[in-house]
């Protein structure tokens, strides 16, 4: 038996790693959103797609997956990897900033959504009071697993998504206790004593542990280790949460929240952001697998008019609130066609309503398959939100600011490093260090410098560290290979943006600037412009003309240095491309 579960768990493994092999270069090679890949490959090679099939046709098998159950654990991982990623975007001192929209916007959101929903579900549905108000509730709920990697956490749009999602995922620990509780508020309270007091303890212990444990697996430079920290640091959370009832999910983002709070944050990102991108593909399968094809070609008129009157309920209610708080237009609708889908939640609200008897096993069945195809519908929603927005308001799709914003960025910090920023400081223009040496980093913020652990050698540092709105960029480090790499990368995603890069002497800059450079400082040459203007002084040559002559030198070297740069056609570090 175990090995025959074993069998099918390896199956299925492969199944789920072939269509993320599959969807994800397919999908991004036609500019479509792989989550609508992900969500039908999972109809496709679920138990009411080829899974149907599979009985009389046994060499299907290896290419279906007949039982949802067995991968809905790995998509609830899937669901707490988003939440952590997304408290890992935030702190706590940007959370307190958007609590007005967070229980103003999106408790409106919730409140008017759920009400209206419900008054048409009672009147038009034959459902009771209590039923139609629950199933309002649930259905007024967004996608925050697919809603956030479409919109970011940077436009206003996405802003805007987020405190209202999150009010969303707040709320879902209080419904399920309603639904669930067999002793009045008396439940409630107790959980809510509990569930006080466990936060209160892991805000305690994350302020003062946290920065430990990172500070040595940032000495070891192992990423292995970081990752597994991370993940301990995720999972124990979810569990201390899920213990006094508040839920797993409350945990993920609390878990995120305190690594947020730390200098390592950025570091984490990047490094679980493959293991999240992977666990929200098996998500969004699980959502493909329970559309169920047959049940959709026999009730197709009906389910096409529940969804659309979701939808359009949804997106006229945001829109509404949106513009009652002076949104501009272009957000308004973007925002409303977003935020219209259901949500993954709804799917946990209504099984938990099913199993306390508040609404049938008919309706259950229904508005799940409603849901599925409003998840299925949510990419196309976000990018017909995006061409209205566009039309209506050329300016709503502008980002907002970033922490880089006017900013020097500067990648090492080490003596060249402080020099730089020094300087800085000096002429009262701000920036912001990264340096790899967690020691280094330490020492500098204990000088009050703004510096931030992280690795450049991985991940993508333009959309890290928010190098599209800075000001500059300085490349410090001592690795000539990294930093040409790095000048090629940041001049190929940000044309516009002056480098200026430490090269080791003529022939490293000459490669600096084919890569795309804005000036590179050989050191070299520095060195020997400094000594022959102490020289000249010291023998008694006046200073003004020593000065001229030294810069006329310095731009004479660095034309031919150029001229060089626009020769070369292989590198120059020891080895050839």
């Amino acid at each position: 038996m175990a090995g025959e579960l074993g069998g099918q768990g390896l199956s299925d493994a492969l199944v789920i790693l072939g269509a993320a092999g599959v969807v994800i270069p397919a999908f991004a090679r036609i500019r479509i959103s792989p989550v609508i890949g992900f969500i039908l490959v999972g109809a496709a090679i679920g138990p009411a797609g080829l899974g149907l099939l599979a009985q009389a046709h046994p060499w299907l098998d290896p290419f279906t997956i007949d039982d949802r159950s067995r991968i809905e654990p790995f998509a609830e991982i899937g669901i707490l990897m988003l939440l952590f990623g997304i408290g890992l975007e935030l702190s706590f001192r940007r959370l307190w900033g958007m609590r007005r929209q967070v229980f103003g916007l999106g408790g409106a959101q919730m409140l008017a959504t759920g009400l209206l929903l419900g008054a048409g579900l009672a009147s038009l549905g034959g459902l009771s009071p209590v039923s139609a108000l629950v199933l309002g509730i649930a259905l007024a709920m967004s996608s925050t697993a697919i809603v956030m990697p479409l919109a970011g956490t940077s436009s206003t749009t996405g802003q805007t998504a987020l405190a209202i999602l999150l009010l969303q995922d707040l709320s879902l620990v209080p419904i399920l206790l309603l639904l669930d509780a067999k002793s009045g508020t008396g439940a409630l309270l107790g959980v809510a004593a509990g569930g006080a007091t466990m936060i209160a303890g892991l805000l305690l212990v994350g302020r003062f542990l946290l920065p430990r444990l990172f500070a040595q697996a940032a000495r070891t430079k192992s990423p292995e280790l970081f990752l597994a920290i991370s993940l301990l640091v995720l999972m124990l959370a979810s569990v201390a949460t899920g213990a006094v009832g508040l839920g797993a999910v409350a945990g993920a983002l609390i878990a995120g929240l305190l690594i947020a709070e730390t200098d390592y944050h950025a570091e984490v990102e990047v490094i679980t952001a493959p293991l999240r991108g992977l666990a929200l593909g098996i998500f969004l399968i699980t959502v493909g697998m329970r559309l169920d094809l047959l049940a959709l070609a026999a009730n197709w008129p009906a389910l096409l008019a529940a969804t659309l009157a979701v939808l359009l309920c949804k997106a006229l209610v945001v829109f509404a609130l949106l513009r009652w708080r002076r949104s501009r237009t272009g957000t308004a609708l973007e925002t409303g066609l977003l935020m219209a889908s259901p949500s993954e939640l709804t799917l946990i609200v209504l099984a938990s309503a099913l199993a306390a008897g508040v609404i049938g096993a008919g309706a259950a069945a229904f508005w799940t398959l409603v849901t599925a195809i409003g998840l299925t519908l949510t990419p196309l929603l976000a990018a017909a939100g995006r061409r209205v927005a566009r039309r209506f308001d050329p300016q709503a799709l502008s980002s907002g600011a970033s922490v880089a914003t006017n900013m020097t960025i500067i990648f090492g910090f080490g003596r060249v490093g402080r020099i730089v920023a020094d300087m800085l400081v000096e002429h009262r223009r701000p920036y912001l260090a990264v340096d790899g040496d967690i020691d280094c980093v330490a020492a500098a913020r204990e000088e009050q410098r703004n510096v931030l652990f992280g690795d450049v050698a991985r991940g993508d540092v333009v959309e890290r560290f928010g190098l599209s709105q800075a000001a500059a960029v300085v490349l410090t480090m001592d690795d000539p290979v990294l930093t040409v790499r790095l000048t090629r990368d940041i001049r190929a995603a940000c044309p516009a943006i002056s480098i200026i890069a430490r090269a080791r002497d003529g022939a490293h800059a000459a490669q600096l600037y084919k890569a795309g450079a804005t000036d590179a400082v050989p050191e070299t040459m520095e060195g020997s412009l400094q000594m022959s203007e102490a020289l000249l002084v010291d023998i008694g040559v006046a200073m003004g003309p020593v000065i001229a002559s030294i810069h006329e030198k310095r731009s004479q070297l660095r034309a031919q240095i150029r001229e060089a740069g626009e020769l070369v056609e292989e590198p120059m570090l020891g080895r050839r491309r």
